[in-house]
Formats: C-alpha cells, sequence, structure tokens
C-alpha cells in the first residue's frame, strides 16, 4: 500500500508541476512557449532515439539527436525563420548513426513526426493564439481520460490488439464523444463555431492514433515506457504522445476551415 501511495504522490506531483509548466507558457506564449516545445520536443527524439538504438550502443548519439531536434526547432521558429522548415528533417536524416539498422525507418518516420508536431505547435499558438493550444490540450485530455475510464468499464472488443491490447472500442468511441463534448463547451463559449463539435471527434482519432503508434514502437523494442524522466508517468513520449498526431491535424484543418477556430 506504501509503494502505491509513493507512487501516487509522484504521479500527481508531476502531473501538477506539467499542469503549471503548460499553463503558463500557452498565457505567456512567444518565447516561453517556443522554449517549452522546443524542449519537450528534443526530449521525444531523445528517447526515441534511445529506445531505437542498437543494444550495447553508447547513450551519447541519442543524446545528440535530441539536441539536434531541439536546435533544428529553434532555427526555424525563432525569429520567424519558416525558410528553414527543411532543418525538421534532420534528427531523422542523422538517425542512421544512432540507432539499429532494422529500426531506422521506424525512427526516421516518426522522428518527423515530432519534429512537424513541435512546429504545428509554435505555429498555432503565434499564428492563432492561446485559445487554440488550449482547446486542442482540452481535447487530447477529455479524449484520453474518457477513453480510459469507458474503456476499463465497459471492456468489449478490442480496437488494434495487436498493437495496443488494452485498447477496446468502447473507450475510443467514448473518447469521441468527450471530445465532442469538449468542443461544444468551447462553441458555446463563443470560441469557435458550432463545427468544433464534429471537428474535435477528428482531432481526438488523431490523437488516439499517435498513441497507438508510441505503443507500437514501445512494444517493437520490448519497454514499457520512452523512459523514467517523469516521476510516476515515465516518459515525454508517453505524455505527449497523442498530442502529436492531434497537433498535425489541427495545423492542417485551420487553413481549411479558420472561421471555426477561435476567428484564426
Amino acid at each position: 500500500m506504501s509503494g502505491n501511495w509513493s507512487d501516487l504522490r509522484a504521479r500527481t506531483g508531476s502531473g501538477l508541476a506539467m499542469v503549471a509548466a503548460g499553463a503558463l507558457a500557452i498565457w505567456l506564449g512567444g518565447l516561453p512557449f517556443i522554449a517549452l516545445a522546443v524542449l519537450v520536443t528534443g526530449l521525444m527524439i531523445w528517447e526515441l532515439a534511445a529506445m531505437t538504438r542498437p543494444e550495447g550502443a553508447a547513450s551519447w548519439p541519442a543524446v545528440g539527436l535530441g539536441l539536434t531536434g531541439a536546435t533544428a526547432l529553434f532555427a526555424v521558429v525563432f525569429g520567424h525563420l519558416w525558410f528553414l522548415t527543411p532543418l525538421l528533417i534532420l534528427p531523422a536524416a542523422l538517425g542512421s548513426f544512432a540507432t539499429a539498422r532494422r529500426d531506422r525507418a521506424i525512427f526516421a518516420a516518426y522522428a518527423v513526426l515530432i519534429m512537424l508536431a513541435g512546429y504545428a505547435l509554435v505555429a498555432l499558438r503565434l499564428g492563432v493564439g492561446p485559445g487554440v493550444i488550449l482547446w486542442l490540450v482540452c481535447v487530447v485530455v477529455a479524449s484520453d481520460v474518457g477513453g480510459y475510464f469507458v474503456g476499463r468499464a465497459l471492456g468489449g472488443p478490442k480496437f488494434w490488439p495487436r498493437v495496443s491490447p488494452k485498447k477496446t472500442w468502447s473507450g475510443t468511441v467514448a473518447g469521441w464523444f468527450g471530445a465532442a463534448a469538449v468542443g461544444g463547451l468551447f462553441a458555446a463559449a463563443g470560441a469557435g463555431g458550432l463545427a468544433l463539435v464534429w471537428l474535435t471527434p477528428i482531432v481526438a482519432l488523431a490523437g488516439q492514433m499517435g498513441d497507438i503508434a508510441e505503443s507500437a514502437i514501445k512494444r517493437r523494442m520490448g519497454v514499457k515506457d520512452s523512459s523514467a524522466l517523469i516521476p510516476g508517468h515515465g516518459g515525454v513520449l508517453d505524455r505527449f504522445d497523442a498530442l502529436i498526431g492531434a497537433a498535425l491535424v489541427v495545423l492542417l484543418l485551420v487553413p481549411l476551415m479558420p472561421q471555426t477556430l477561435f476567428g484564426g
């Protein structure tokens, strides 16, 4: 019992710290938000490289790839140097020097998604405003929490048993409804049009795919967590995997439906 309580206390403490840091960065915007996005992106690249490195290999190449990812993203977004966007593929291009041969394609593909997601978050915050980031985070959290509790309560057929044995169809669909509820609340508050109600389940599905993608990688590598960096939570990828897919989809939808996304 004491062990469980200790883990819960660590999980709660680190969770509150992440919420506080994230909320402050979203509110401040500018350099503080860029710094947080760059830090999180670099850490995710590092964790991905560490998971896919050859057995017994040194750890410094993974650290180097993480620093490369953080530096590349900072160079692109700081000062609005969007013409440097091709730098976002740099970690993927250099990954062959640090990852196992059989996992190089996986690292490259997921590293590109991580880098683009970091870019998307900064572009959304600077280009649209804090509201869209708050909405995005709430959608991901509502989908995750709703899916977890409903899935555990109802059970039923598995969504993708080979990749994520615990994820059920009941939990997945519950996540969509939870996301739609978030969209309805934001629309009722005047933060966006009614289209948010049907748009949010699409974003939630993208987040769920991000979660499944990371689960597939961890399953392939035979690891439970991407790292032990966050007490009680595992790694940064474990906490932000859903945000990767969701952020990319929102960035794609903004030019198509700007009138629904907080007047962006």
